[in-house]
């Protein structure tokens, strides 16, 4: 039997620090996640491969990981369908 390997459960909050005028809507956007990955080690891979500025990893890192959850889950629905064989290959480039 394969083991599946458990999910790891985030809370991520975006909050607006500048910009457009604030509004009533412009309370913190809180969510709870999962990912099949590991963030801060993800992140910290990424750290040691210097692909990006500094203050860009965390950004990238996060944002990316978040976006591939949600594509896996929906890999054979249009319009992922599309995305996901291009993400695959981009992810595996990524990773070397």
């Amino acid at each position: 039997m394969t083991k599946v390997p458990s999910a790891h459960t985030y809370r991520v909050t975006v909050e607006r620090l500048e910009g457009d005028v604030p509004s009533a809507a412009d309370e913190a956007l809180v969510f709870q996640t999962t990912n099949h990955d590991d963030l801060f080690k993800i992140l910290s891979l990424m750290r040691e491969k210097q692909l990006l500025p500094e203050d860009e990893i965390a950004e990238f890192t996060i944002g990316l990981k978040l976006f591939a959850e949600v594509l896996i889950k929906h890999r054979s629905e249009m319009p992922f369908k599309e995305l996901f064989a291009h993400f695959s290959s981009f992810m595996k480039a990524l990773k070397r």
